[in-house]
């Protein structure tokens, strides 16, 4: 296999440029990276990841810790950071904690610890202050997406926001008995997402001067499955039936929307339905929703990430939390209630 100073050889440049040219570190006219690329493909030259490593004291290798990876959420969030990632020279090590609460612990208190990987994007973890601080003492720079963690770089999503503008989205269509689908107990915990987006729900009701009623809630698992089941109870109702229906999670209000058709109901003429993600599948559901866009999601977190590894000497520190950008899309299953 052909070294590197056969390639600084071919592309007319030093060693040293052809080290910053293929390791993505230090400054590189265009000109010679093309040059050097063009040398390196011709002779089958690849950077070694040990030498590498072993020069620079890093992996190139990000950690991403999520709760779960069955989700489409967290698989579009983890999708955004592998290709923002892949742009960057990095590799990427996935830590999914869906299991008995045991990995978390191993996860943090082991894995991470063990210098195999560069720095940390935790998915909608409300990480606690010993794990902040092993990572920190350690000298591993951490992003978090989802919510405020102290002492942490993060992205943030308003929910009681963005549950509140999927309300606002009903009451200005003149609905006045909307029934929320959200997370059960086993949801609410990194973060509180579900009893935020309820508090988003109830708030704009309030507001409205429309009465909250606990009958009106059912709780799910974030699943189409458990939207089904759970519109099925707020909709077979004999009495006082809901006119629409705003589900926590796209998927929660696809389920929804089955349940109503095998009821007999047509949406939205009988019953409207608004979820919150802008699932892949939403436009096919013709589904109404609030878009919060995961992959971009991802892509944030790891350009944070650069700035913290490979820092730039214009960077200018960014905020501790970013918020995260939000957007209703109206598509055709909500309309006025019937008269």
């Amino acid at each position: 296999m052909a070294g590197i100073e056969e390639v600084a050889k071919l592309a007319g440049v030093s060693t040293a440029t052809v080290s910053r040219a293929l390791s993505g570190r230090g400054h590189v006219s265009a000109a010679s990276k093309a040059k050097v690329v063009e040398a390196a493909a011709r002779l089958g030259y690849v950077v070694s990841s040990n030498a590498s490593s072993l020069a620079s004291g890093r992996t190139r290798n990000i950690g991403v810790v999520i709760p779960f990876l069955n989700r489409w959420f967290f698989s579009s969030v983890l999708e955004g950071a592998q290709q923002a990632l892949l742009r960057h020279g990095y590799d990427l090590t996935l830590y999914n904690l869906s299991g008995d609460g045991q990995e978390r612990a191993s996860v943090f208190e082991h894995f991470l610890l063990r210098q195999r990987v560069d720095a940390v994007i935790a998915v909608s973890l409300e990480l606690t202050a010993p794990e902040v601080q092993r990572l920190h003492d350690l000298g591993k720079p951490l992003v978090g997406v989802g919510g405020p963690i102290p002492g942490v770089r993060t992205l943030t999503i308003d929910d009681v926001a963005v549950a509140r503008l999927a309300t606002e989205h009903l009451i200005g269509l003149g609905h006045r008995r909307i029934a929320h689908i959200g997370g059960d107990l086993e949801f609410d915990l990194d973060f509180h997402l579900p009893t935020n987006r309820r508090i988003g729900y109830e708030g704009a009701l309030r507001d409205a001067a429309i009465e909250v009623d606990p009958r009106l809630f059912a709780p799910a698992d974030f699943t189409i499955r458990g939207g089904y089941h759970a519109a099925k109870q707020l909709l077979g109702a004999p009495h006082d039936r809901p006119t629409a229906i705003f589900a926590a999670s796209d998927e929660m209000a696809m389920g929804s929307i089955l349940a109503a058709r095998d009821l007999g109901l047509v949406v939205p003429r009988d019953v409207s339905i608004v979820g919150i993600d802008d699932h892949d599948l939403a436009d096919f559901f013709a589904l109404t929703t609030v878009a919060q866009f995961p992959r971009v999601q991802g892509e944030q977190a790891v350009e944070i990430l650069m700035d913290e590894l490979e820092p730039s000497s214009s960077s200018a520190p960014p905020p501790a939390a970013t918020p995260l950008p939000y957007e209703l899309r109206v598509r055709s299953s909500t309309a006025r209630p019937p008269e």
